[in-house]
C-alpha cells in the first residue's frame, strides 16, 4: 500500500471543508502529516490496515440520535459504543444510530469520511477515555481516503469534547 506525506492542503486530500478547519484551529501543520490512500480507509479495520497502526488507534467519529438531536461519539477502532451509556450520559429517553442522510447533513461529510471536527453544523459532542491510551491517534480528514495523526488530549480539545466512558465492557 502506497501513501504520500502531504506538503500543503492541495495536495493532503483532506476534504477542503476539513482543511479550512484545521487551519482556523491553528493546525495547518496537521495537512502536512495527513495521509491519502489509494484504498479506502472506510472502517477502522480498513484503515488501521492502510496506517499499519493498532486498530485502538484508530478514531471513529459516530453520529448518534439523543431523543432526535445528532450527537458525535469519538470511540478508538476496537470498541463499541454502548448506546445505554451514551443515552445515560445525554440524560437522553432514547438514542439510535444514525442513517447515512442525517450524517451527510450533519456533519457535511459521508460516512467513512467523518473527521472529529469542521463539521457543517455544532453538535454535543463525546469522546470515550480509552482514546487516552495512546500518545497518537488517527481519524478520518474528510474523506473516505484520508487520515491524520492527532495527539488525544489536542484531538479532545479541538474537538469541544466532553470526555466519558461509554464504550461496550469487554466480555
Amino acid at each position: 500500500m502506497t501513501t504520500t506525506a502531504a506538503t500543503d492542503a492541495d495536495e493532503s486530500g483532506a476534504h477542503p471543508r476539513f482543511a479550512e478547519a484545521l487551519r482556523t484551529l491553528g493546525l495547518a501543520d496537521v495537512l502536512a502529516r495527513t495521509r491519502r490512500f489509494p484504498e479506502a480507509t472506510r472502517t477502522a479495520a480498513e484503515a488501521a490496515a492502510a496506517i499499519g497502526c493498532e486498530l485502538s488507534q484508530i478514531c471513529k467519529s459516530l453520529i448518534f440520535a439523543a431523543d432526535g438531536a445528532p450527537v458525535l461519539v469519538l470511540m478508538d477502532g476496537a470498541s463499541r459504543v454502548d448506546v445505554e451509556r451514551v443515552r445515560e450520559e445525554l440524560g437522553a429517553g432514547k438514542v439510535t444510530r444514525a442513517d447515512a442522510g442525517v450524517v451527510r447533513e450533519t456533519t457535511g461529510y459521508a460516512i467513512g469520511g467523518v473527521p472529529p471536527f469542521g463539521h457543517r453544523t455544532r453538535t454535543r459532542v463525546l469522546a470515550d477515555r480509552s482514546l487516552l491510551a495512546h500518545d497518537v491517534v488517527w481519524a478520518a480528514a474528510g474523506t473516505p481516503h484520508t487520515v491524520f495523526p492527532i495527539e488525544p488530549g489536542a484531538l479532545v480539545a479541538h474537538a469541544g469534547a466532553d470526555l466519558v466512558d461509554v464504550r461496550e465492557p469487554t466480555a
